[in-house]
Order: C-alpha cells, then structure tokens, then sequence
C-alpha cells in the first residue's frame, strides 16, 4: 500500500509538462490556479483510471491462471483484449460508436465471446494450460489482424482508435473513469469472491464438490467477472498486455499460491506497476509521451523471459 501511495503521488506530481511540486499541490487545493486545469482535467482522471485498470488487468490475470491452471494466461496473450478491440473497432467503424458509453458493452460483448471461445476451442473443462494458450494465440492474432484491417480501410477510425489500440491513459476524463466505476468495482468484487472457491477447484471438480462447492457456477463467476474486468478496461483505455500476466507471478513469490492472499495483493501491486508504466512514458517521451500500452510491453516481454528463466514461475 505505501508502494501504491508513492506511485499515486509520482503520476499526479509527473507529466510531459514539467511542474514543481509546490505548484502541482497549489493547482489541486485551489480552484483559482493556473494549474488546476493540468492536475484536475488531466493528471487526477488519469491516475484514477490507471488505478482501476490496473488493479481488473491484475485481478483478471490471476483468477484466469487460477480457473485453468495456465501460468501462462493473460487477458491480452488469451485473446480477450483482443475481443473486446474487434467489437469497439466494429463498433466506431460500422456503427458510428465514439463514445466510451458506447463502447463499454461492445467491448464486453466481445470479451464474454472470446472468453467463452477460447475455453471451448481449448477444450473446455479437460482444457489443458498448451491448448488454452494455442487457442487464445490463434484468436488473438486473428482479431488484431482484423481491428488492423477495420482501421487501414476507414481513415475516420483510424483517427479515433490509432492511440487506443496501443493502450492510452492520455485520453482519461473525470466522467470515463465514473462511468467505468461501476463495471470493474463489481468485477472485482465477484473475483475477490471467489478466492476461496478456487482454493478448492484447484484441488480437482471431485474434492471441491466433496468440499461443497460447486465448479459450474464458480467457473460461471469467474467467466463474469472476467469479461466485466477486461471488457471495462480495454473499452476505457485499449487494450494494455502482460499487467495481468507478469504481476501474478510477481506476487506468487510473496504470497504462495493461495488466492485469499494473491488476489488482494494483485489488486494492489498491477495498479503499480501500470502507473508506473505510465509515469516512466510521460519522463521519457517529453515533450510528448509514450503510450502505457507500448510501455508495459517493453518493460513485460523481457521481464517474464526472465521469471521463466530463473524458474520462478510457479503453477498456480
């Protein structure tokens, strides 16, 4: 938590445009400064909603790691963010959608799709963690092929979407990060939920029945939860990669395996590292910025290598 608040506090006080830390704490007491409009408009909204993506990314990686037993599920490499960016670029190219009103129920309609293609093409509930990755690597370059495609074929989309599929917090605004509110503080909570249920489902469906509980429904929850998470996240800020991957495997370390721990901590620690992500793009990218999404997938690809690497990843 103190690691959260110190990151909290870098993502207000650091941008593009370079303030001292005397003026970024008067522009966010005093509605009359001059720099109230960069702290309020622009660099609160946006660490808000780094925040809340970052903790359903987080949150979402690890209860799908634990639901099939993959150390190597992830939102972005399973092909959900990539369902969730087909039906927003479906949606702004084919339907005029340009608002994130809009384009938070076809992200979730895509990422429900995705999410309940992809256990069935793996092979359902004797879906092994090789089937699952293979078919989430199948969909997942089909459907970025396709938003490619949608995007070069209507230069208005292109337009709209060219920041948002890399990944964007630059967009954040006080009302995407209410109206986003709702839809991940329930996935989260439906995730937080089932901790201990998956507990038990990682022992095999027999002993968690014997334990009382009860796979169908608790794989159903999980399923929900999920695409609420993911489809939220990818429709407020594109899709971002290896949040939800890297950071289970970084708390495991801490935590062990057990998910009454791993969750919360995941809730707490993939926020870090995302705005921290972000934070990092602002420094280097002046006096422009380097997207989130680009960031993460830097400073993620090399670092999983590493984990597998050094034999640290664990099966969950």
């Amino acid at each position: 938590m103190l690691l959260l608040i110190v990151v909290l506090v870098f993502s207000i006080a650091v941008g593009a445009k370079q303030l001292p830390l005397a003026e970024v704490w008067h522009g966010l007491l005093h509605s009359d400064s001059a720099e109230y409009a960069v702290v309020h408009r622009m660099r609160l909204p946006r660490t808000l909603l780094g925040l809340l993506v970052g903790a359903a990314l987080g949150l979402a990686g690890a209860v799908m790691q634990a639901l099939t037993r993959n150390p190597l599920a992830d939102p972005g490499l399973l092909g959900i963010n990539a369902g969730a960016s087909a039906a927003v670029a479906s949606a702004a190219a084919f339907l005029g959608v340009s608002t994130f009103d809009g384009y938070v129920w076809f992200a979730l309609l895509g990422a429900a799709t995705v999410t309940a293609l992809v256990y069935a093409v793996g092979g359902g509930r004797g879906a092994t963690p090789a089937r699952l990755a293979l078919a989430g690597a199948a969909l997942n370059a089909t459907l970025y092929s396709y938003v490619s495609a949608v995007m070069l074929l209507d230069a208005a989309s292109l337009d709209r979407l060219r920041f948002w599929t890399v990944g964007s917090l630059a967009s954040a605004e006080s009302t995407t990060v209410v109206k986003v509110l709702p839809f991940i503080v329930t996935g989260l909570l439906i995730a937080l939920a089932a901790a201990r249920p998956l507990n038990a489902l990682a022992l095999g469906d027999d002993a968690a029945r014997a334990l009382g509980a009860r796979p169908a429904l608790i794989r159903g929850a999980v399923i929900v939860a999920v695409t609420l998470l993911c489809g939220a996240a990818t429709a407020a800020c594109g899709p971002i990669v290896f949040v939800g991957l890297i950071v289970p495997h970084l708390v495991r370390a801490l935590t062990g395996p057990d998910l009454r721990w791993l969750l919360p901590y995941c809730a707490v620690l993939a926020p870090v590292l995302l705005l921290a992500a972000d934070v990092l793009g602002r420094v280097l990218g002046r006096p422009g910025e380097l997207q989130v999404g680009l960031i993460t997938a830097v400073l993620g690809g090399p670092l999983f290598l590493y984990v597998v690497i050094r034999g640290r990843v664990a099966r969950p």
